[in-house]
């Protein structure tokens, strides 16, 4: 497949799914464009269905002469790159291998940086903004919106400090104009060789906030705590599901023997962890963002550092820190059901605790006069009961 009939085929793709946020392109299935968080076939009159051939050129086709990327996919089985059509849109791809053949996915970038007010962020993001040092860590799955809401992040920053930005991408997905500060966007295997290498360049490069797109090994976060310990704000994001959970990752990353360090390293240089994910809305088209955020309190702080007890777990901070800015994410899925943008049936398919969302939503429907399942209530452990009542 030559470049011109590719690009083509990707602006025929948008025009019939202007709303799409994913391409994908798989052997034995037609083209699929996702549309809020679904599937969409694609009938294209010349590929019906993809054959090892077309998802091998197309693969050659974004891959082009970039020798870096190449190698890349040939140890690793994957890579990833941005690719533009033109000035119409901007893409996060990545090329990988599956039994033997090639795919590629396409993940739409926003055309321009969004806004805070467009993302709907909670308000800490402004608040983080303001910070002078320490870690922030923004986690969630893939396609949970982490790279948006990092990039507003930084926008907001570059709007109104006059500081050195320098950001560490896989690939960069959001092109930041200088304002008040000064951004310098790296990109790996382009500008620097691993995470871990170039942040041991940026803090030489003078800058008050680095920003790493992934925390993906030891050698990384240690240097990502060094550098919070020496007066640089860290934006960074991990894979994590909850923030709880994320703080034991972090320190899971180190062996047993570095443990003490470690947590003394983050109870004090951690400013705040947000998780987050993406749930269809039921009030309109498109999805809605859920947070779940953790702040380093003092009652955090000790948790860190010492580390959980049975009678006191991080999560039981979470869900009692709602004065201090905190939430969880069942606390957050009960506001946006009641408040009418997400179903029932979504809210308890993202919750932790299930049992007890569905308890707080049959309690709400009951006091609104409407009719609940006798049955749900019934299935509830002896314990939550007794809690409940």
């Amino acid at each position: 497949m030559q470049p011109a009939r590719f690009r083509a085929m990707v602006a025929a793709i948008l025009q019939r799914w202007s709303q799409a946020s994913d391409i994908l392109f798989t052997v034995g299935t037609s083209v699929q464009a996702e549309v809020d968080g679904q599937l969409r076939a694609v009938r294209l009159k010349d590929m019906p269905e993809l054959t090892p051939e077309a998802t091998r050129s197309i693969a050659e086709c974004l891959l082009g002469d970039r020798l870096a990327l190449r190698r890349n996919l040939s140890e690793h089985g994957s890579c990833d790159l941005s690719w533009a059509l033109g000035g119409t849109a901007r893409f996060r791809v990545n090329v990988f291998r599956q039994r033997g053949r090639y795919a590629v996915v396409m993940r739409r970038l926003p055309e321009r940086v969004p806004e805070m007010e467009e993302l709907q962020l909670p308000p800490v993001f402004a608040e983080m903004a303001q910070e002078r040092q320490g870690l922030v860590l923004v986690t969630g799955g893939t396609g949970a919106g982490k790279s948006n809401s990092l990039a507003s992040l930084i926008q907001t920053i570059n709007r109104t400090r006059p500081v050195h930005i320098v950001t560490l991408e896989d690939p960069i997905e959001f092109v930041h104009e200088h304002a008040k500060g000064v951004v310098n966007q790296r990109e790996l295997h382009t500008d620097f060789d691993s995470f871990a290498s170039g942040l041991r360049a940026a803090l030489r490069q003078a800058p008050k906030v680095i920003m790493v797109g992934e925390i993906r090994d030891r050698a990384t976060m240690e240097i990502v705590l060094q550098a919070a310990a020496t007066g640089h704000l860290v934006l960074a994001t991990l894979h994590t599901s909850d923030a709880a959970g994320t703080v034991q990752r972090v320190l899971g990353l180190f062996e047993p023997h570095e443990e003490r360090l470690a947590r003394m390293q983050l109870a004090a240089h951690l400013r705040c962890v947000v998780s987050q994910q993406l749930l269809p809305r039921v009030d309109g088209p498109g999805r809605v963002p859920v947070f779940e955020i953790l702040r380093n309190t003092l009652s955090v702080r000790e948790l860190v550092l010492q580390g959980e007890r049975s009678d006191r777990t991080l999560y039981s901070v979470l869900e009692q820190g709602t004065a201090q800015g905190m939430q969880t994410f069942d606390q957050h899925l009960f506001q946006l059901y009641e408040q009418g943008v997400i179903s029932e049936e979504n809210a308890l398919l993202a919750a932790g605790d299930r049992a007890l969302l569905l308890q707080r939503i049959d309690l709400f429907k009951s006091g609104r006069g409407e009719g609940t399942d006798e049955l749900r209530l019934g299935g509830l452990e002896p314990d939550l009961d007794a809690d409940l009542r």
